[in-house]
């Protein structure tokens, strides 16, 4: 999990900081709000600092891609209002991944609006059952969330359409078995632009890739799912969080009228080969010292 023009030497202390250690406390930029705006065409940005939503509105009702926190539907429905859309309006809520940092909202919104919950089939059992499923923290209950229940059950390739507006989940699994980036095509200044919103292909601190016996083929998931990334077009790099994409500094440059800020596609492939790299440097870690 890191930012754009961070040196590599940081990169394992913003890991760190993002991901998911025993009775963590919750980071401040997960809960601080950030101003929400356009990123282009009808897709919006309205999460927090760190926590990334993004809203894409239609003609028949709006798609929420991540609900976030347990706090966070409040900071989220107000950065909605204040774009001057109308909450209510969310049809159709979508996760990144099944982890409480991501989806503990989703209840809550689906409460509020009424939303159809779109979930991959990998991580439906763990929404539903708040996380009691997972994989790795299952038995860890700072990471335990309300269950949802799930409305529809995606599956790689599978389309999500409202009003106009299409997007595709891409299962890259391996952080959760579920973890899904999904695409989009965004009409900007008489140009289409390929969108990718980037699940997560982090290992988090204390992940088994070899020998686990929760989730055998993590390790294959892992790599399949650096290869669909790598293969996916993208000109717009955006991801679970903030810090994938550098979205402080960009929407510093956004705001000072570089309209072009998010369009990073030189970012995004560094992105990925850099944490292929560091996926591939733990696998061979954890391989040796099975010998």
């Amino acid at each position: 999990m890191i930012r754009r023009n961070v040196p590599i030497l940081s990169c394992a202390l913003i890991v760190l900081l993002f991901a998911f250690p025993l009775a963590a406390q919750i980071p401040a930029s997960w809960t601080k709000p950030f101003p929400p705006f356009r990123i282009a065409g009808n897709l919006y940005y309205v999460g927090s600092e760190d926590l990334a939503a993004y809203l894409i509105v239609t003609p028949r009702g709006n798609i929420l891609i991540n609900s976030n926190l347990e706090s966070s539907p409040a900071l989220i429905k107000k950065s909605i209002e204040s774009l001057g859309f109308k909450f209510s309006d969310t049809k159709i809520l979508l996760i990144s991944h099944g982890h409480y940092d991501h989806c503990a909202g989703s209840a809550e919104i689906k409460r509020m609006t009424g939303a159809k919950y779109e979930v991959m089939a990998q991580d439906v059992s763990v929404v539903e059952s708040g996380g009691r499923n997972d994989f790795h923290y299952a038995a860890d209950k700072t990471m335990g969330f309300p269950p949802t229940k799930v409305d529809r059950i995606l599956h790689d390739g599978d389309r999500v359409s409202l009003g106009g507006t299409t997007l595709t989940a891409h299962l890259t699994a391996g952080h959760t078995k579920g973890t899904t980036t999904w695409t989009l095509d965004e009409k900007e200044d008489g140009r289409m632009l390929h969108v990718v919103i980037v699940g997560s292909p982090n290992v988090n601190p204390g992940y088994k890739l070899v020998n686990n016996k929760t989730y055998p083929q993590i390790a294959a998931d892992y790599r399949h799912g650096f290869e669909v990334l790598k293969g996916l077009p993208c000109d717009i790099f955006l991801g679970a969080h903030g810090g994938y994409f550098g979205l402080a500094e960009k929407y510093s440059r956004w705001k000072a009228g570089n309209k072009n800020a998010f369009i990073d596609p030189v970012g995004y492939q560094a992105y990925i080969a850099e944490r292929e790299q560091a996926f591939e440097a733990e696998l061979k870690k954890q391989s040796t010292a099975k010998h």
